[in-house]
């Protein structure tokens, strides 16, 4: 049959277009549009993670919950939501920025463009979390400083900011008829409280701002500024003592705390199971946020960190060697913790209900007491809040650099010439500053809480989770998503996972998100102190002012689509077709007409 002039054009014009779709240009020169870059090594990659995933939630949160929820027995509740919603999300997240090698906003992009508000929500959670976390570091850095004195301000009572009331626990060499009075306060807490808080009577009384936290503050956010301002150049470098530090000090601590009176006692109320807790839904539910609160899973983090990994590298079985460092950290800080609460109990003569605590003043109330317990106290105080602000910066600069990668991806021609991240960041960076003043005034402590409770964790976690895992699950497709991965390691996940990322973490996800609701209770500072209702509406509008990026987005998308509803839905669903997966299809049917093509000019 002969061939007539006119089909042979087509059939090499479409072979030549597909080639040329496969090998698509950049639109500018690499003269002067910076490359993407990549860890410089693997050791980078898994110190810049474990920085970002190990951070102050690690010792003051979970501890207090295991002692909380059952001791031993909180554990079954949290290995559950560990293994379906924990694992599987951490690797979704790390597969899906290595494979797109996109940050927390265009990967969404590129396997479903209708839920591309997933990025931008979860970029916003990531710029709430960032205000809050810098004041952590703000007080962390007011404490280190003060350990340069000669005498350790909170561990005397002869300072300005002490009430007569006022008992140094530290001297345990008294007397065993030792008592304390009624109604003491130790000057630990009055340091925290009376000294760096200087806590007003309420949010309404938002008073001066604190001069000294103002320029600890600033100091944490130029920290900072230089840790992300070279992308992952700095980042992996200096992830090499910031992430390493802080488990050094932390053995120093565990190890100390053991040897103290009543180390044992408090452990025990630490570890002793009480399985008639585990019949309260509270405790499932502190286990599900738990998860979400120290995973730092469904942000975009973990993604942008992929993002920086060559495409052949095990993310698969990096994921799991991170969780159980997570996890473990958690288990062995809790140790170090309730070894010093249980000989803060026996010395005040009270039970440990009485001294158990849980957030920020865990940290700054129970950590520094432990210090004052150790030879030269200065020098172990410097390590102690050095490690503090460690583990926060990391965690901080990793949320940095999700945000400027997520903007560089978006606009890589205009923001990777010159010095144009650097001064994007550096505005960032300012602007964040002007925002904090805020949070180191005298009702400061009032407003953290609400960004901690409403915006980084509980319902807008969980509800992010659930939207990733359908979208991965059932819009793009868990066994495609599998093919994916093995295309990068050689194998595919455990069956496990994609049917978590199918049924395990959705269902799991929405019935804590439903127990929430309804066990839902006004939230309160110090469990005394009431919001007024407007405190309570900023903390609703922060919180679904990153959710609402979700739907916004979809209509937009469809609104711009062309052709009937349903067309529109379905080109809005469909990966884009640069996907390493989708390039390599492409590539296959240009040769396929390539070789029909030759084969014609043959018979010809």
């Amino acid at each position: 049959m002969p061939v007539f002039p006119s089909d042979h054009f087509s059939l090499s014009d479409m072979a030549d277009s597909l080639c040329m779709l496969c090998h698509l240009p950049p639109k500018t020169s690499s003269q002067t549009v910076e490359e993407r870059g990549k860890w410089g090594s693997k050791k980078e990659f898994i110190l810049s993670v474990a920085g970002a995933i190990i951070g102050l939630g690690n010792v003051w949160r979970f501890p207090y919950l295991c002692y909380k929820n059952g001791g031993g027995a909180f554990f079954i509740p949290y290995i559950l939501f560990l293994v379906t919603c924990g694992v599987p999300l951490f690797i979704l997240e790390t597969a899906l920025g290595q494979y797109t090698s996109q940050g927390g906003i265009m990967c969404w992009r590129k396997v479903c463009p209708l839920m591309e508000g997933i990025g931008y929500a979860g970029q916003i959670i990531l710029f709430y979390g960032g205000l809050s976390y810098m004041v952590i570091l703000a007080w962390g850095f007011l404490y280190f400083f003060s350990s340069f004195s000669g005498q350790l301000p909170w561990a005397t009572c002869n300072n300005t900011w002490n009430t007569d009331s006022c008992m140094v626990l530290n001297n345990y060499n008294d007397t065993a008829n030792w008592t304390s009075p009624m109604n003491s306060s130790s000057s630990v807490v009055e340091y925290w409280q009376r000294r760096v808080l200087r806590i007003s009577t309420g949010i309404e009384a938002i008073g001066s701002i604190q001069w000294d936290l103002c320029l600890c503050l600033l100091l944490a956010w130029i920290i900072c500024y230089f840790c992300v301002w070279k992308g992952v150049k700095s980042t992996g470098k200096a992830a090499y003592f910031t992430a390493t530090f802080p488990f050094v000090m932390l053995v120093v601590l565990l190890l100390r705390g053991m040897t103290l009176p009543g180390a044992l006692h408090g452990i025990k109320y630490y570890l002793y199971p009480n399985p008639a807790r585990l019949a309260d839904p509270q405790v499932w539910i502190d286990a599900g946020t738990q998860i979400f609160y120290s995973y730092a899973i469904c942000l975009g983090c973990l993604t942008t960190l992929g993002s920086y990994n060559k495409y052949n590298n095990n993310c698969y079985k990096d994921s799991f060697y991170l969780c159980l460092l997570n996890s473990g950290t958690s288990f062995i800080s809790g140790f170090a913790i309730f070894s010093v609460l249980g000989y803060m109990s026996q010395k005040q003569g009270v039970d440990i209900d009485s001294v158990a605590d849980s957030g920020p003043g865990l940290v700054f109330i129970v950590y520094p007491q432990a210090v004052t317990l150790l030879p030269w106290p200065q020098v172990w105080s410097m390590c102690f809040f050095l490690m503090i602000i460690l583990l926060g910066i990391d965690g901080q600069f990793a949320g940095l650099e999700s945000i400027m990668t997520s903007l560089t991806d978006i606009y890589p021609a205009q923001m990777r010439k010159g010095y144009r991240r650097e001064l994007l960041l550096l505005l960032i960076c300012a602007i964040c500053f002007m925002l904090d003043l805020l949070l180191v005034t005298e009702a400061g402590a009032y407003i953290l809480q609400i960004f901690d409770h409403y915006v980084c964790s509980g319902p807008t976690l969980l509800l992010m989770a659930i939207f990733q895992s359908v979208i991965i699950g059932w819009i793009y497709g868990a066994e495609r998503f599998s093919d994916n991965i093995e295309d990068m390691i050689g194998y595919k996940p455990l069956s496990l996972i994609k049917y978590c990322w199918m049924y395990g973490t959705p269902l799991t996800c929405s019935g804590t998100l439903v127990f929430l609701i309804l066990r839902y209770k006004p939230m309160r500072f110090n469990n005394s102190y009431v919001y007024p209702w407007w405190a309570y509406l900023i903390g609703w509008f922060l919180a679904m002012s990153s959710l609402m990026m979700i739907p916004v987005t979809m209509v937009y998308k469809l609104a711009k689509g062309k052709g009937t509803f349903w067309q529109r839905l379905k080109s809005s669903s469909r990966p884009a077709d640069d996907l390493p997966a989708m390039a390599k299809e492409m590539t296959n049917i240009c040769v396929r007409l390539h070789v029909s093509d030759v084969g014609k000019n043959s018979n010809m």
